[in-house]
Parts: structure tokens; sequence; C-alpha cells
């Protein structure tokens, strides 16, 4: 039976799924965070040796920005035969920024697979399950499909928010993971749901639902959560870990954690369009 692990030491959650003979690290963390990595496998009581393979969601700059360093000490970059002309898609964003090092992906490392040989594959490690391709946040993202009823997604849109996606690709590839009866999902920037249960995670949200008011209303501290917001996206464009955005600028870590996970999963959102959506979540 498959274990899977969250490791949280950056803006994103990634995870390590455990088979019978060997595991998969889910997706990376930001340039820059390799150390931290080392250390919330440590406090965890995992070794980075017994990581066979690391899987990519989609290659955004938070989700695969040390996958080269990891795969140096021995694991194998898996990409799905759909990713292939995405490996290099955010390098420029890493290049750009001259006080991040960055190690780009060797191609020469990848071990590309089509999708239907990826049971296959995971087989070999003892884990059942398979690579889904799940398009809508990218046109490159995958989830990965655990008999057992898991789904580790990326940043497919949480369910709780598909009311904002009708006629898209974000149901389309929501409507082909319920087919299977998912129990549990595993989200990159939301707390894990379990299917079939009170999901009352986000209900701290309401608070600041209730005083962010609107533009009109003069009476309201709109500006403020306004101010907080753009500060919060700022230094997440910088690669802050939460505990860091949340030291900086005082906010609850559940309101951080929120608005990290809007921003980073809906494409080009900006201050309002996060504002909006707390809103409509919290109705």
């Amino acid at each position: 039976m498959e274990r899977i692990t969250l490791l949280k030491y950056s803006n994103t959650n990634t995870y390590l799924v455990e088979g019978d003979t060997g595991s998969v690290l889910f997706d990376t963390g930001w340039a820059g965070t390799f150390q931290n990595f080392c250390s919330e496998l440590g406090r965890n009581g995992k070794k980075l040796k017994n990581i066979e393979y690391i899987l990519i969601s989609h290659f955004h700059p938070d989700h695969y920005g040390i996958a080269q360093e990891i795969a140096d000490k021995g694991p194998v970059i898996l990409a799905a035969d759909v990713q292939k002309d995405y490996l290099h898609a955010s390098d420029p964003v890493f290049e750009k920024d001259k006080k991040i090092k960055f190690y780009p992906i060797r191609d020469d490392k990848v071990r590309i697979i089509p999708l239907e040989e990826s049971r296959k594959v995971l087989s070999e490690i003892g884990i059942s399950g398979e690579l889904l391709y799940t398009p809508g946040h990218s046109d490159d993202s995958i989830s990965l499909w655990l008999d057992k009823g898991d789904l580790v997604v990326g940043d497919l849109n949480p369910l709780y928010e598909l009311e904002l996606h009708r006629g898209t690709e974000i149901e389309q590839s929501w409507n082909k993971l319920m087919a299977l009866n998912p129990r549990t999902v595993y989200y990159g920037h939301a707390k894990t749901a379990v299917l079939g249960q009170p999901d009352d995670q986000y209900s701290s949200d309401y608070a600041y639902r209730k005083d962010m008011g609107t533009k009109s209303d003069s009476n309201s501290d709109y500006s403020k959560w306004y101010n907080l917001v753009s500060a919060i996206m700022k230094y997440i464009d910088k690669g802050w870990t939460l505990d860091r955005i949340v030291r900086k600028t005082g906010a609850d870590f559940e309101f951080v954690e929120t608005v990290t996970r809007m921003y980073l999963t809906h494409t080009n959102v900006g201050v309002q369009g996060i504002l909006d959506r707390i809103e409509i979540k919290n109705k």
C-alpha cells in the first residue's frame, strides 16, 4: 500500500509517494530551496537516496526549480510525452534573477514516457496507479492517480472553485478524475481534501471576507486587504516561503496560504481577482 508524505519547505506542496520497493517525488520547490528540501526529508525520516523518480505536475517555476539538483543525487526525472516540449518553458524566469542559483534540467537525463506506459513504470517500484493528462491550469499538467483512491493534482484548480471554471478544460479534467471516484485529493497549493467529508478547512477566511467590504464602501478596510494581497504576491514572485511571508507581513498563515494558492493557480490573476475569489469561495 502506497504511503504519501507531504514535504513542506517552500510555497509549493511536494509529495513523497512511497511504493513497496521505491518512491517518487511529486513536484519540487523554487530554485534555491534544495537545502530546505533536504532538511524537510530529514525531519520526516526520509532519505534522498531512496527516491527513484521525480515527477513534475507541470513546468512552472515553483514546481520544478530544484528538480535537476535533486536528480544530480541519483533520482531520475520522469516526464510524460505530453510534457516534453515544456521542460524549459519557465527557465527564463530564473535566468532573470541573478540572486538565485538555478540548475536547468539536463534533457539527456530525462526519461520521457508515454502516458499509457506510466502504469507499467510505476509498478516497477511497487506503486499501483498511473499518470493522467489534466490540462487546464497549463497545457503540460499531469496528475498522479493511485488505485487505492488518491489523487495528486499539482495546480489543477480545487474542486471547491469549479463553479468559476464551468465549460473549461479545468472542468473537463475534473470530470475525468471524478469518474475514478477518488477518496483523497492532494493539491499543490491547498490543503489535502478528503472527499465526502465536510470541508471547513477554509472557514477562517470568513473573517477576512467579512471585513474586506467593497471599493464603494467608504467605511471598510478594503484598501488594507488590497495592499496586503499585493504585498504577498510580490513576495511570492521572489520565491519566499509561506513562513517568511507571514513573518514579513504579519498576516495569518491560512490567509497567506490561500492568497498564494490563488495567485499560483490562476493565470494572470490580479489583486482584485484574488479578492473576488475569496468572496466567492465563502458565500
